[in-house]
């Protein structure tokens, strides 16, 4: 299980669920960015074990923050509503995709290096 999880979610709520979930788990430290710009510099500062990037943020997309992880060979997932968002960029074809709404289990899953369950 990381220890250090980044969330890039526009939506308050969802991502204080997913944080409250992840501390329940057992992470030691979560951060959240509502913004490309501000993921980007948080992962500056200290890169994470491992990021969970709503495809869509507001008028931009998570895919930026996607590249630098890839650039550091930090894992990540894809968090989204809508699964053919992930497939608008064909460079991260084969990454995790965890649909909303989605299950404990299923970002248990990820978080441990198995794809969720298709549906």
């Amino acid at each position: 299980m990381p220890n250090d999880i980044l969330i890039v979610e526009d939506d308050a709520i969802i991502a204080i669920d997913f944080e409250a979930t992840l501390l329940e788990m057992g992470v030691e430290r979560v951060r959240t960015a509502a913004h490309a710009t501000d993921a980007l510099a948080m992962i500056e500062e200290r890169a994470p074990d491992f990021a969970l990037l709503d495809v869509g943020l507001g008028n931009e997309t998570s895919f930026d923050v996607a590249a630098r992880l890839d650039e550091l060979g930090v894992p990540f997932a894809f968090v989204t509503g809508y699964r053919a968002d992930a497939a608008m960029a064909k460079r991260f074809a084969g990454r995790a995709i965890l649909s909303k709404p989605w299950l404990r289990e299923d970002l248990e899953a990820i978080l441990r290096g198995s794809p969720a369950p298709a549906e």
